[in-house]
C-alpha cells in the first residue's frame, strides 16, 4: 500500500505559506500604518471631515466639517387598495365570486355578510360556480354526512380548476390574452373551523380556510394566495365579533323572507354539540342596529323577518352596560352560563 505521508506534508506546508503570506498583506492594509506622510495626512483629514458621535445618537446637524449624511429616502405612498384583485392574467374585467351555502339558516345569512366583506373589495357576485373565480363553500359540521357531502363537492371544484389552469395555460403558450383567472376556492364556516389545517392539506383541494369569525379577513386571504401562490388561513375564534356593522348583501332581491343574525356562539358547552367549539362564545349584537337592519329589509319590501342566534334565548345586549341598560330576551330564571370557560 503506497504512503501518502509525503504528499500530506507537502500539502500542509504549501497551505502555511499561503495562509502566511495573505495574514501578512491583510495586517500592512489594515494597520493603518499609512506607506508615506502624504497617504498618513490625506488619511487624518479624511477622519476629521467624516460623521462623528452625534451623528449616530440623535438628531443629526445640517453639517459638520463640510459633511453630511444623504437625507432618508421616503416611503413609497400606501396602495389606495391593497387588497384589489390585480389584472396579473391579462383579464379586462373583476373577479368574480360564488358562495354556495349548506346547513342551517345561520350560514344562509353568514352567505350574505362574505358577499358584502367581498363585493366592497371589488369582486362581483355570480349565481353560479361555473361563472365564478373565486368560490367559497359555507359548511357544516353538525353530523358527518354534511361534512361528506362538502368533501363531494370539492373534488368537483377540483377537477375545475384543472380545467380553468390548462386553458390559461394554452392561452399563454399561444400568446392570446384570456378573460378570465385561476380558480380559487374557499371552506367557510363550521367545517372550517373544525378542520382547520387538515383542509388544506388534503389533495390541494382548497386554497382558503376560514372559520365564522374571519369572514373580515377575506380579502387579505385572497390577496395572499393571489400574490403568494400559496394557501392561507385564519380560524380565530372571537368573543365580540358579531358583524352588527356590516350590511347583508342580498343576492334574491326578490324574496320577501329575511334573515337577521342577533347573536353567536353558545355557551351551554352540551357534551354531544359541537357548536361552542365552532362557533365559539355567545355574544349579542346591539339592539339599535337589529332595529336598523329590520327597518332597511322593511323598506326594501321585505315582509317576513326572522331573528336568528345559535341560542336566542340567551340574547343579552351589553352595549348601553349591565343593569337598567341592558336588553335581554332570557326569561327569568333562566341562566346562560351552565359551565365556566
Amino acid at each position: 500500500m503506497p504512503c501518502f505521508a509525503p504528499l500530506v506534508e507537502r500539502s500542509a506546508l504549501c497551505n502555511a505559506r499561503f495562509l502566511r503570506r495573505t495574514f501578512f498583506c491583510v495586517a500592512r492594509q489594515c494597520s493603518g500604518a499609512p506607506r508615506s506622510a502624504t497617504e498618513k495626512s490625506a488619511f487624518r483629514q479624511r477622519l476629521d471631515a467624516g460623521p462623528g458621535l452625534e451623528h449616530f445618537m440623535g438628531a443629526r446637524p445640517a453639517s459638520a466639517a463640510g459633511f453630511s449624511l444623504p437625507a432618508a429616502a421616503a416611503p413609497p405612498p400606501p396602495a389606495l387598495h391593497p387588497y384589489a384583485p390585480t389584472t396579473s392574467t391579462g383579464a379586462s374585467r373583476p373577479q368574480r365570486f360564488f358562495v354556495e351555502t349548506y346547513g342551517c339558516q345561520m350560514n344562509v345569512a353568514d352567505s350574505e355578510i362574505v358577499a358584502s366583506v367581498l363585493s366592497q373589495s371589488n369582486l362581483e357576485p355570480v349565481t353560479s360556480a361555473d361563472d365564478a373565480d373565486i368560490v367559497f363553500l359555507n359548511t357544516c359540521s353538525i353530523r358527518e354526512n354534511a361534512e361528506q357531502k362538502i368533501w363531494q363537492r370539492l373534488n368537483v371544484l377540483k377537477k375545475k380548476k384543472l380545467e380553468r389552469s390548462r386553458k390559461l395555460a394554452r392561452a399563454a403558450r399561444g400568446g392570446e390574452t384570456p378573460d378570465e383567472y385561476p380558480m380559487t376556492v374557499g371552506v367557510l364556516g363550521c367545517m372550517a373551523e373544525r378542520l382547520k389545517q387538515r383542509l388544506l392539506d388534503a389533495d390541494k383541494l382548497v386554497d382558503i380556510v376560514a372559520g365564522p369569525d374571519a369572514y373580515r379577513d377575506l380579502p387579505r386571504l385572497l390577496a395572499r394566495v393571489r400574490d403568494e401562490h400559496s394557501t392561507a388561513i385564519n380560524v380565530v375564534l372571537s368573543q365580540d365579533e358579531t358583524y352588527a356593522d356590516i350590511t347583508p348583501l342580498r343576492l334574491d332581491t326578490a324574496r320577501k323572507q329575511a334573515y337577521v343574525t342577533i347573536m353567536r356562539g353558545c355557551n351551554n358547552m352540551c357534551s354531544y354539540c359541537i357548536v361552542p367549539f365552532t362557533r365559539g362564545r355567545e355574544r349579542s349584537r346591539p339592539l339599535e342596529s337589529i332595529v336598523d337592519e329590520v327597518r332597511l329589509l322593511s323598506d326594501e319590501g321585505v315582509k317576513e323577518v326572522t331573528l336568528l342566534g345559535q341560542n336566542v334565548n340567551s340574547y343579552n345586549d351589553t352595549s348601553q352596560g349591565v343593569g337598567s341598560g341592558a336588553v335581554s330576551l332570557s326569561n327569568e330564571g333562566f341562566r346562560t352560563v351552565y359551565r365556566s370557560p
